[in-house]
């Protein structure tokens, strides 16, 4: 009897050590999660180039998926206002493509617009939702104060420097089984913007929601580009000590253009932020904080 009774409570306390873990376990995974979603933080990096004079300091801003920080995301625009930025970037998925309209998107641009210029590029949740015809996006966008660029671009100045600011979504490459830039294998109008966009002496810099878009084939070698600003792959959506994001996007597992910035033979940088939002994945974000990028291009 004094055998089983020693048994038992050896029981009990190895039961009640297992739940305890159990619990503290989810409530790191829950603290983890939460603070992925609403603890916003800033990154910076600096970009030089010889076709800048003077400092040109940009805040690059993507996916939002419609998410919210405090009443009218009054905590983003404070950030963003704090740092004094002469662009502001929203470089697609800003809303969700289910959404039911534009409001979170409209109400932040109006917020910001007076701050900095703001230009927007689409990603694939706003060209989901256009398709569905829910309402007039660009036109939303446009109205609250936005330039919306798409496979477009402006010649504009800021701080005495001379820039081509141009947006896309596509593929900067043709899906045809090489990934190839030939004029032939391209879709035309595609075609036709890259070739007139990196003819020009000024500073070349694109929004281009999917770093995919530029760094597969023979994109990168081919697009005689400054700076590609990206997002779309939240850095990798469950970010793992030491290993990094985990998916992202056409690159797969353990993806390795998903943050930070990166560089190419003719595309000389890539900036990509993991984003403030994260839609309808499978996985939550997960030791992941929603970022806003500040770039600070500089002289070479």
């Amino acid at each position: 009897m004094r055998h089983l009774a020693k048994g038992r409570k050896k029981f009990l306390m190895i039961t009640g050590i297992v739940i305890a873990a159990v619990i503290a376990i989810a409530v790191f995974i829950k603290y983890e999660i939460d603070i992925s979603y609403n603890s916003l933080e800033t990154e910076e990096y600096t970009v030089t180039s010889d076709r800048i004079g003077s400092d040109v300091k940009i805040v690059l801003i993507s996916d939002l998926h419609d998410h919210t920080f405090g009443e009218k995301n009054k905590e983003l625009v404070q950030m963003l206002k704090d740092q004094k930025p002469d662009l502001i970037l929203m470089a697609g998925d800003m809303i969700n493509d289910v959404s039911e309209d534009s409001h979170v998107a409209v109400e932040l641009i109006e917020q910001v617009k007076d701050i900095a210029p703001v230009y927007y590029s689409l990603g694939n949740q706003e060209e989901d939702y256009i398709a569905k015809k829910t309402s007039n996006l660009i036109s939303e966008l446009q109205d609250a104060g936005a330039i919306v660029l798409d496979e477009s671009y402006r010649d504009i100045v800021v701080n005495g420097n001379s820039i081509r600011l141009g947006g896309m979504y596509d593929y900067a490459f043709a899906l045809d089984g090489n990934n190839t830039t030939t004029k032939e294998s391209m879709r035309p109008s595609l075609y036709r913007f890259l070739t007139d966009f990196q003819d020009t002496d000024s500073y070349r810099l694109m929004m281009a929601h999917r770093p995919d878009s530029f760094i597969f084939g023979d994109a990168a070698k081919t697009w005689d580009i400054d700076l590609v600003v990206s997002g779309h792959n939240h850095g990798g959506q469950v970010i793992l000590p030491f290993l990094g994001g985990i998916y992202g996007g056409d690159q797969g597992w353990f993806p390795k253009y998903v943050d930070g910035v990166h560089h190419f033979k003719k595309v000389k940088n890539m900036v990509i932020t993991r984003g403030l939002g994260s839609g309808e994945e499978k996985l939550p974000r997960f030791n992941n904080k929603p970022e806003v990028v500040i770039i600070h291009l500089e002289k070479e």
